[in-house]
């Protein structure tokens, strides 16, 4: 079961990012498209992961210009998960065919024991990554996330006396 069930990213040109994303995604399982319609009216392409377990959607820009800030309000990036390194090895070639900028990777990252990625930006200049990581690891590494941040904040109110 996904966490998240889908997003949707606002690209500057559908022609331009479907196939990007197509290509990108296809080696991970999302192979599926549906278009939609947008509250405005607007086509939306969704990209469904494998067994249609969450979606990208892919919308064009409505209104003004303005580059991607990712330090400002809004998405910094968004991670897809890969079956394995060399998928995450696989996306990094196929990014580089494409003339991609990739901003770091494929490598071991800290974040986690066994933590692989690439990060990268899409025709946009939106920051993606592929990322594997070891099962069951991360799901523990989850638990344990939930489970520190509440004991995190039992600390904190014990200090401030509540």
């Amino acid at each position: 079961m996904p966490l998240v069930d889908h997003v949707d990213l606002v690209v500057s040109s559908l022609e331009r990012s479907l196939p990007f994303y197509r290509g990108l995604l296809a080696p991970l399982g999302w192979v599926v498209v549906v278009e939609q319609q947008g509250e405005r009216g607007e086509p939306i392409k969704y990209l469904g992961g494998p067994d249609w377990a969450g979606s990208v959607g892919l919308r064009e820009l409505r209104s003004g210009e303005a580059p991607v800030d990712r330090y400002a309000l809004g998405l910094h990036h968004l991670a897809f998960e890969a079956p394995s390194r060399a998928a995450v090895d696989e996306a990094a070639r196929w990014l580089r065919d494409q003339g991609a900028e990739i901003e770091g990777g494929p490598g071991e990252r800290h974040y986690t024991p066994g933590y692989y990625a690439v990060f990268f930006f899409d025709p946009d200049g939106i920051k993606l990554e592929i990322v594997h990581r070891p099962r069951p690891f991360s799901l523990s590494f989850a638990r344990g996330m939930v489970k520190g941040a509440g004991s995190l904040a039992n600390q904190v109110r014990r200090r401030r006396g509540r």
